[in-house]
């Protein structure tokens, strides 16, 4: 069953990659616009390269090294499957980049063209397409392929090379494969975070709060490095990370399946095969729901064009999960642990799929412009800066509460359908149809880049309009994929620790671990604290970025002719010297992911690493969700008043300067009041008006630029923090059984 199971997954893995050529093809041959916009497409393509070049010299040494220390301490031929892993992530982090740098440019001239926001929605969800579909193929393709290879064996035992402790092969293959996705992800999700937020935080700065530049202006060479930005991180490093995210939690499923084996080598096999099926099975209903999107006459609503593709993925997934679970579950015997027989694995794969779904939706709440907790954003940054930045604290910190809730109640319901299985299934539900989340997530910085590209190349103002609104559609398409990312996490994290736990506790059913005792406690607190020592290492590095930024955007501007638009500033040197910067930074808060369960395991032993993963647990989820939903929020406070859907009036002049004007004072426009902002003259409504917006303007810039390393550095490489943290704790639990103190 195994092979013809891992056989029809991979039929639908090859109609992803015929769909994937379709859509990049379809793409490809659109019009790129006039020269001016090809010259600047080319340049946002070579400063891509120019940073993924810089940035995989360590991720090369990096899986060379561990994928020796793999094969020679965890399983002699676990080395080559975490290699596969690693170029898997490789793989769509560099196709999605890709697509995204020849995309940008196409969805910018399909707005001039066409003038209507639904076929632009179009091309851009085709470029999504192509980047999303991908990562879910690829990642069931790698484990059909373990499956295929090794016809997933539990009897099979094997041990590095220089160890004598032995291990289940097959499961610690797919963990291995797990491993090195979450290697490359770790450094692409830094890497990328660390390259694009200076870039955006110093153009901002500078461009706009000293210069007054427009948004995208092309005389300020950080705001091209905030194109490329926006394509390594957004795109690129999104890919790697829902890509390791699928992985995990396909992993922490087998292994769960590992710890229930009771020497029935039939149902292992179900347990182990079904989360692939599962994701193959999502996958083709990705296909089903992106088509349809794609195919359809669209509307002049975006994010009804995305919901229809995201809708359809999830009520197809759930259809095609029901079928798959009786067919792998029929004719195998279950333990006491599926309390409704087959349907015991298909519930919890509903319920977390119900679940990301809640959770994007309060996540759209918090962070749309549509809804009050933007908008009354927009409102405090009427009396200052201070205001501003206080709510939007707030508000993300209230927004972490259901989610959370809600990340609960399914665990504890998923446990009661089958045990730890059902809460690592609820994760691999959460991600069935992640092909279509990434692709609606690739969508924003496509129209973003599109936006930048139309701005700088001097497109007509209803080009921008129509990018606009496609971008703000982005920010908050974004946010829900890092919900459900974060999501995903919880779940996964909890199933890895409960592999971690169970593969040495007595009874691995029933694994515990007292954390009450002194090493766990101490784990625990460790745990805690590795958390804002990672934010802060993160953050810090940042603004280390954009001040280096900073200064050579200062530099370049006073080079005669550049704020003339005469002369083109030096783009491939600030591209140069933010790709070295960003290299540097995401070296050690990678490593201390990576390299602490072992560091710490090995002297202190299991129940230590074991605390700590609590503790990062417990501390990380809800971080993750306050650092992305205040960046969402702030970006998009931003977005309502730049955009001038947010008007200011009478009110908010009043607001932000106490002065009251009459009906006859505002219609006349004489001057009637004195404004000690502007001096002790007598000004207008109109002139005092202008002020204000003037200022509200660069108070929701500030508040932009303070999220954005909050939504775009710190909060999306948590989720990873803890995944990589668990796999290699999981990985290593011989080489930590025996504590040196």
């Amino acid at each position: 069953m195994t092979q013809l199971l891992s056989l029809c997954c991979l039929g639908v893995v090859f109609l992803s990659f015929v769909f994937v050529l379709i859509c990049y093809n379809s793409l490809m041959k659109r019009e790129e616009g006039t020269e001016e916009m090809k010259e600047l497409a080319k340049i946002i393509r070579d400063g891509a390269n120019t940073f993924m070049k810089i940035e995989y010299r360590a991720v090369v040494i990096a899986v060379f090294v561990v994928s020796l220390f793999v094969t020679l301490f965890v399983e002699r031929w676990g080395g080559i499957t975490f290699v596969a892993g690693a170029v898997a992530s490789s793989f769509v982090c560099i196709f999605g980049m890709k697509v995204g740098t020849h995309g940008n440019v196409r969805v910018s001239w399909a707005a001039k063209l066409t003038d209507e926001v639904g076929k632009t929605v179009q091309v851009a969800l085709l470029g999504g397409a192509a980047i999303g579909i991908p990562v879910q193929a690829v990642t069931v393709l790698g484990i059909c392929a373990i499956f295929l290879i090794s016809g997933i064996d539990p009897t099979v035992r094997g041990s590095g090379l220089l160890t004598h402790t032995t291990v289940m092969s097959h499961v610690s293959w797919v963990t291995t494969f797990s491993l090195g996705c979450s290697l490359v992800a770790m450094f692409n999700r830094t890497g990328g975070g660390l390259f694009t937020k200076p870039a955006d935080i110093s153009s901002d700065l500078v461009g706009k709060n000293i210069f007054d530049f427009p948004e995208d202006d092309s005389r300020m060479p950080n705001t091209i490095c905030d194109f490329i930005g926006d394509l390594v991180n957004d795109i690129a490093g999104n890919a790697s990370d829902l890509l390791e995210s699928t992985a995990a939690t396909i992993s922490a499923s087998v292994m769960i399946a590992g710890l229930m084996y009771n020497g029935d080598v039939a149902t292992f096999r179900a347990m182990a095969m079904f989360p692939v099926v599962l994701s193959g099975g999502g996958l083709l209903a990705c296909l089903i729901g992106l088509a349809f999107a794609l195919l359809h006459k669209a509307g002049k609503n975006p994010a009804r064009e995305l919901n229809i593709a995201t809708y359809a993925s999830a009520l197809f997934s759930i259809v095609i999960g029901g079928f798959s679970s009786f067919f792998v579950f029929r004719n195998v015997t279950l333990n006491g642990a599926f309390r409704f027989g087959w349907i015991s694995a298909f519930l919890p794969m509903v319920l977390g799929i119900v679940t990301g779904i809640a959770i994007s939706k309060i996540t759209e709440y918090y962070t749309s412009m549509d809804y009050h907790p933007v908008r009354a954003l927009v409102d405090a940054a009427l009396d200052g800066a201070p205001f501003l930045i206080t709510l939007g604290e707030a508000n993300a910190s209230k927004s972490a509460l259901l989610p959370v809730c809600l990340i609960g109640i399914s665990i504890l319901v998923s446990f009661f359908f089958c045990g730890f299985y059902g809460v690592a299934i609820a994760a691999v539900g959460m991600l069935s149809f992640v092909a279509t989340t990434v692709s609606i997530d690739a969508f924003g910085p496509i129209a973003d880049n599109a936006g930048g590209i139309s701005q700088s190349c001097k497109l007509e103002e209803y080009v921008r309009e129509i990018t606009d609104k496609l971008d703000a559609v982005g920010n908050t398409t974004a946010a829900i994929g890092k919900g459900f990312a974060i999501g995903a996490a919880a779940f996964s994290a909890l199933s890895l620790m409960v592999s971690y736990v169970g593969s040495y506790s007595p009874d691995p059913l029933n694994p515990v671990l007292n954390i009450i005792d002194a090493r766990a406690l101490v784990g625990a607190l460790v745990g805690a604290v590795l958390i804002p020592q990672f934010e802060g290492m993160l953050g810090g590095r940042t603004i280390f970025g954009a001040k280096i930024l900073q200064a050579e955007g200062m530099r370049q501007l006073a080079i005669p002719g550049v704020i003339e638009g005469t002369v083109k500033p030096e783009y491939e040197k600030c591209t140069k010297i933010n790709s070295k910067s960003a290299f540097k930074g995401m070296i050690l808060p990678s490593m201390v992911a990576l390299a602490t369960p072992l560091v710490l395991g090995k002297p202190l032993g299991l129940n230590f690493v074991g605390g700590m993963i609590i503790g990062t647990i417990l501390i990380a989820i809800p971080r993750a969700i306050f650092h992305g939903n205040s960046g969402g929020a702030w970006d998009n406070a931003k977005k309502l008043v730049e955009t001038g859907i947010y008007v200011v009036g009478p009110e908010q002049v009043l607001k932000a300067t106490g002065l009251s004007f009459t009906q006859e004072q505002i219609a006349s426009n004489d001057c009637c009041k004195h404004f000690k902002h502007l001096g002790d003259d007598l000004y207008s409504y109109s002139q005092i008006r202008d002020y204000v917006a003037t200022e509200l303007k660069k108070t929701v810039v500030i508040g932009d630029t303070t999220g954005d390393t909050n939504k775009d550095v710190i909060g999306v490489d948590l989720d990873i923090f803890i995944k990589a943290m668990s796999t290699v704790a999981v990985a290593i639990v011989p080489l930590i059984a025996n504590p040196i103190f």
